[in-house]
């Protein structure tokens, strides 16, 4: 059957589009979190009858009933702090890590609101000190154990075919590719991809999908094949361009989202000041300078020492199977480019046979490189390979995260190709980076990668380097990129 059919076919069956097709989802995500908000409460209690010390003011605890009340006042008031912080309103695709630095701000506050209001209301009402401090806890705890749960009760689901959403990718460029890539990468999220609106002429394909139509054409296609979320991939359009396309896509319930060009995310924070009363707009200015480069330092110190004296038998032991495998050098080590473009040695555990660019010279790794060792596959598959760049981190060589470093060879040859290139090495390179957890890492886009890092260098914050850190823990076994 055709994936499109006429608007005025009334034989069709009607699909509901936007927010009443999410209504159910969103109820049973309301439900979970109740849930979880009175079983916080209720485990919080019990931590509180177990812990308390046998003689003092609780050798004796109250029955849980006392606390009714209490109960009605945490589920109201966390409800509304997790309403207004738009945490029934994520949309497909968000980040979990995002969405937990969310849940955790929401709790913070609403555990701190439940009691405030309480005592507010209920004067009489009598608690433990310490049940705020457990309920906390323990409240985080049940609404991140259940989030997950609900996450793959609809992620199952939309594998059987409920609650999907038809999407139109406007742009068949390699950016709007990639999009395409990604969705399909991540079946768990629902989306059934119609097809690709372009304009360039010759092509009906593109990465297995159909173009079904030109931009032109954006609201017939969007009717007729009852699309529910339309994505603009189309980085360097105009305004115009992209404001034509969303006049074209006025249906009620229809989302439409787009790709933002990294320039404009780069110099979106605007900073008015003056010199002596001209007007100066500040576009770009070093996030990462004075005490927060300090603040990093401290963090990387701490974070690369709680990493190597931990693992230090494991390293020894892929050390060991590196060893044993090919003869050689356990460590391999490489020239790479790092903070104001100075070289510095960077450490991996080898991963290929000694001498494997003494014909070809420098060049990229690729998927089932032939120079691999059996052991350095598996290291580079797991990234296992990289554990003694934590060293080069204790050294001050690098941080945990930043721009990943280049070989002076590509270096030189990117500097050529792509402008502000030598602007990444503003910062110290890291371990990870933004790039790299948004999956551009191996054989992709050197200039995407570039636009991700000066993102990063722009926009840095401690707070940033942990969502990354996070977002890498996520990813770092399965990363498809990594070979």
């Amino acid at each position: 059957m055709s994936p499109m059919r006429r608007a005025g076919d009334r034989s069709a069956p009607a699909r509901q589009r936007g927010p009443r097709r999410r209504l159910p989802e969103q109820l049973s995500l309301v439900a979970f979190d109740l849930a979880a908000f009175a079983g916080g409460l209720r485990l919080a209690y019990a931590a509180h009858v177990r812990t308390a010390p046998e003689a003092g003011p609780f050798a004796t605890a109250a029955p849980f009933e006392t606390l009714a009340r209490l109960l009605a006042v945490q589920m109201a008031v966390l409800l509304a702090v997790f309403y207004l912080h738009r945490l029934y309103h994520q949309p497909r695709g968000a980040s979990r890590v995002d969405e937990m630095a969310l849940v955790f701000r929401a709790v913070s506050i609403g555990v701190i609101l439940t009691f405030a209001v309480a005592s507010f209301v209920f004067p009489d009402l009598d608690y433990s000190r310490r049940i705020p401090v457990f309920d906390w806890l323990t409240t985080l705890s049940a609404v991140a154990l259940l989030r997950a749960a609900h996450r793959q009760v609809w992620t199952t689901l939309r594998r059987l075919g409920y609650a999907r959403e038809r999407v139109v990718v406007v742009g068949a460029d390699p950016v709007g590719q990639d999009l395409v890539a990604r969705i399909h990468r991540q079946p768990w999220l629902g989306y059934d991809v119609v097809g690709f609106v372009d304009d360039a002429p010759g092509r009906t394909r593109a990465r297995g999908v159909p173009i079904i139509g030109r931009t032109s054409d954006l609201g017939r296609i969007v009717d007729e094949a009852t699309v529910d979320e339309v994505l603009i991939a189309l980085p360097g359009a105009s305004r115009q361009t992209l404001l034509a396309l969303v006049s074209q896509c006025q249906r009620p319930g229809l989302s439409i989202r787009v790709l933002p060009d990294m320039f404009e995310m780069l110099t979106g924070e605007v900073q008015v000041s003056d010199l002596d009363g001209m007007p100066l707009l500040t576009m770009r200015e070093v996030a990462l300078s004075g005490w927060r480069r300090s603040l990093k330092r401290v963090t990387d110190v701490a974070i690369s020492s709680a990493v190597l004296v931990p693992l230090s038998p494991l390293m020894l032991l892929l050390a060991l199977l590196v060893k044993l495998e090919s003869p050689g050098p356990v460590f391999y080590v490489q020239e790479r480019m790092g903070l104001d473009a100075r070289p510095f040695p960077i450490l991996k555990f080898r991963s290929m046979r000694v001498g494997a660019e003494a014909d070809t010279g420098a060049v990229w790794a690729r998927r089932d490189d032939p120079r691999r060792t059996r052991v350095g596959n598996f290291l580079r598959r797991t990234n296992l390979d990289e554990l003694p760049q934590f060293i080069n981190v204790l050294l001050g060589h690098m941080s945990i995260v930043g721009p990943r470093p280049e070989r002076p060879e590509f270096v030189a040859e990117f500097q050529r190709q792509i402008p502000r290139y030598m602007e990444r090495h503003r910062e110290k390179a890291g371990l990870t980076g933004w790039a790299q957890v948004n999956g551009l890492r191996g054989d992709t886009s050197i200039e995407e990668r570039t636009k991700y890092d000066l993102y990063y260098i722009e926009n840095w914050s401690l707070l940033f380097d942990f969502k990354i850190l996070a977002k890498t823990l996520f990813t770092a076994f399965r990363d498809p990129n990594a070979y």
